[in-house]
């Protein structure tokens, strides 16, 4: 009767796992259980009975081993995920060393893409540097029910679009900016490219992408061997969203607009600024109280017609050109430095020039703080396609939703048919880092889709500062199991 009630609770448990996920496919397992529970015609466990001491000794431990690996499997697919905060790039609201339980049913769990791969990896093994994922087989995208919904201004982990290509020996820069940037070094003359039409900018990029990805897919010895990887497999990268599906975004100065409102900025928002002090360096007990790294700690050796030119002109008591430091700082920071005239002589922003941000294929003149405006791809909405946009809106329709796109001289065709619009069938996302001058995100690849968000992190269970020891301060206590705002 007790093993009845058992298999009972189990059954209705799994059943009721299997409605959740809508995957009737796994009713198989049913009768498997019936048998662990009731028939007993497997030999589920015939270590046990063995005489030999070793085999059950040995055994039990690789039933331990595997009831774990399966159980840790399921939990982070379903339930929560560990993530270890690797950059900068949202400080001073997320550190450098903090660890978070991601919650995945916060937005629904992701059925994974590609189910065979091993627990706590996501897709290296560690030591042999092997894939520690099968690619075969591969589930079409299904996203199980959840509590929520992305929602603006959210920190959500996602898997980093630009990732679907990576070459081995450059993986902290994304693919598609190095074929563009080895590109225009293969053809350092620059064309004026606002006296060019569409076209003939078109044919330009189109060169500068051909001969890039030519590069270095060829020369594997320094690029590394270029590789795919499916959209669960890739790295894991933490933003906040700042722009929802529908949603019309600007920045403007560094401020975000959205549909033509100015957004509320985080808290611990940070820009880059030139700090030049009155001529003594700046004390490491400084950096520590506001909360600089070591690694943000930047002292720079400009020229002295340098200095001048970007109006710093202190000197120190030899008359040498003062200390120039290149620091992010957020509001307080910089207002905690303002008011120390003793020490500080001058701090400016740093500019933005035009740089390489997204689209690589289109001349935009936009800058990480003057940006856009950019609509952001919604589910069941129609676009007209233009050779302004279609840039922007390519890669949508190409690589996340699987279409094939084609530019001929009579115009656009999609799947070899000719079509001057287009239907989302997936949401995106704009995704941004608070420290807005050291982020690589959406401004520099583009859209987030919904098939490539993880989750939500809520919870930090463990801080570490890799600039102090274990006596010196190392574990950020204040910021154990705080929520995440």
């Amino acid at each position: 009767m007790k093993q009845w009630i058992k298999f009972i609770i189990v059954a209705l448990l799994y059943v009721g796992f299997l409605v959740w996920v809508e995957s009737w496919w796994g009713i198989i397992v049913l009768p498997f259980l019936y048998d662990a529970y009731i028939s007993k015609k497997i030999p589920w466990t015939w270590w046990r009975r063995s005489r030999s001491r070793s085999v059950r000794s040995i055994m039990s431990w690789v039933d331990a081993i595997v009831f774990a690996l399966v159980a840790v499997y399921f939990v982070n697919i379903y339930l929560f995920q560990n993530y270890q905060i690797p950059s900068s790039s949202l400080e001073k609201s997320l550190l450098v060393g903090d660890f978070l339980y991601v919650s995945k049913m916060s937005y629904g769990p992701r059925v994974p893409q590609t189910p065979l791969s091993m627990p706590l990896t996501q897709h290296t093994m560690p030591i042999t540097g092997t894939k520690s994922y099968i690619e075969w087989p591969q589930w079409e995208y299904k996203r199980v029910k959840g509590t929520g919904h992305v929602e603006l201004n959210d920190i959500v982990v996602f898997n980093f679009p630009a990732g679907d290509t990576v070459a081995l020996n450059h993986q902290m820069e994304d693919f598609y900016s190095l074929v563009y940037r080895e590109g225009r070094r293969l053809y350092p003359k620059p064309l004026q490219m606002d006296s060019l039409s569409k076209e003939e900018q078109a044919r330009v990029y189109n060169l500068y992408y051909s001969a890039g990805r030519n590069l270095v897919r060829t020369n594997p010895q320094l690029y590394g061997k270029v590789i795919t990887r499916p959209v669960d497999r890739r790295e894991n990268y933490v933003k906040r969203c700042t722009a929802l599906p529908g949603d019309t975004l600007q920045i403007i100065g560094g401020q975000v607009y959205i549909n033509g409102q100015a957004t509320e900025n985080p808290e611990d928002l940070q820009f880059n600024y030139y700090v030049q002090t009155t001529g003594p360096l700046i004390h490491e007990d400084t950096f520590r109280q506001l909360g600089i790294s070591r690694d943000d700690q930047l002292l720079l050796n400009p020229d002295p017609a340098s200095l001048k030119a970007m109006g710093f002109n202190a000197h120190d008591a030899q008359g040498r050109p003062a200390p120039l430091y290149h620091l992010p700082l957020t509001r307080q920071m910089l207002t905690t430095l303002q008011g120390n005239k003793k020490l500080i002589s001058r701090i400016v922003k740093e500019s933005s020039p035009e740089g390489e941000v997204y689209p690589l294929n289109l001349n935009t003149h936009w800058t990480r703080d003057d940006y856009g405006p950019i609509w952001i791809p919604k589910k069941g909405e129609t676009i007209t396609l233009t050779p302004d946009n279609l840039p922007i809106y390519s890669r949508c329709i190409e690589a996340y939703e699987g279409n094939k796109l084609e530019v001929k001289p009579d115009g656009i065709y999609i799947n070899g048919t000719k079509s001057d619009n287009y239907t989302f069938r997936m949401d995106y996302y704009w995704m941004m880092g608070d420290n807005r001058h050291n982020s690589l995100d959406s401004r520099y690849w583009g859209f987030v889709p919904e098939d490539h968000v993880v989750g939500k992190p809520i919870l930090i269970w463990l801080s570490l500062d890799k600039d102090r020891g274990w006596l010196d301060g190392k574990i950020r206590w204040k910021r154990l199991f705080k929520w995440v705002e």
